[in-house]
């Protein structure tokens, strides 16, 4: 059985390194957003 887990094993550890990756594009793209919206006054009547 050790050698049908090793496989599933090594894409699993892939997929969390990509999912990390992504969680932490996710959270800068975030930080980004709100040091452009900085001091902007963004009350319904600015739209």
């Amino acid at each position: 059985m050790t050698i049908m887990d090793r496989p599933l094993s090594h894409a699993t550890a892939r997929q969390m390194i990509f999912k990390q990756i992504a969680l932490l594009c996710a959270a800068g793209l975030l930080v980004w957003l709100m040091l452009m919206t900085y001091g902007l006054d963004l009350s319904p009547g600015f739209f």
